[in-house]
């Protein structure tokens, strides 16, 4: 779906183009060109026009967390108590806010929410949770699974 709400048309040349950006986007469009087999100004038409209707959605370094002292992967299921629309909006606001958690995810069975969170310490961790979950009246349960690896972190999408 496009910003605007309408289906977006992605042809096999958009979808080349989208393989070789989540690889590495500062390829430049003449390399990519070359690889689809388009000039580069279209290369430059189609990643202008897919970065307005939304399809690429940013343009961002992917930052080894060991590298800035954030050495613990984190995964938490949080459950709560109401549900309301107005609770589950507020929930979303405030882990959205918070720096250390990475990813969010609203979903389905026992869990109400999937965080990942990226902190340097438990400590840290410990302090988190007394922040967001401890301290707030609607969180029912939450469970933590540290991770002991890194075995695949991306967000690519499959194109094909």
């Amino acid at each position: 779906m496009s910003k605007r709400g309408q289906p977006t048309h992605l042809d096999e040349f958009d979808r080349k183009i989208l393989a070789i950006l989540q690889r590495d986007n500062m390829t430049p469009q003449r390399t990519i060109g070359d690889a689809v087999n388009l000039s580069a100004p279209a290369v430059q038409r189609r990643i202008k026009r897919m970065r307005e209707e939304g399809v690429i959605r940013a343009d961002v370094s992917v930052v080894e967390p060991e590298a800035l002292g954030q050495s613990i992967t984190i995964f938490v299921e949080v459950e709560v108590i109401s549900e309301t629309a107005e609770q589950i909006e507020r929930a979303k606001s405030e882990f959205a806010a918070a720096a250390e958690i990475q990813q969010c995810y609203y979903v389905t069975g026992e869990a109400d929410f999937i965080l990942v969170v990226i902190v340097p310490s438990m400590a840290h961790y410990e302090a988190l949770t007394r922040r967001l979950f401890f301290g707030n009246n609607n969180v029912k349960r939450f469970r933590t699974f540290v991770a002991m690896d890194r075995v695949k972190v991306g967000l690519g999408v499959p194109v094909g």
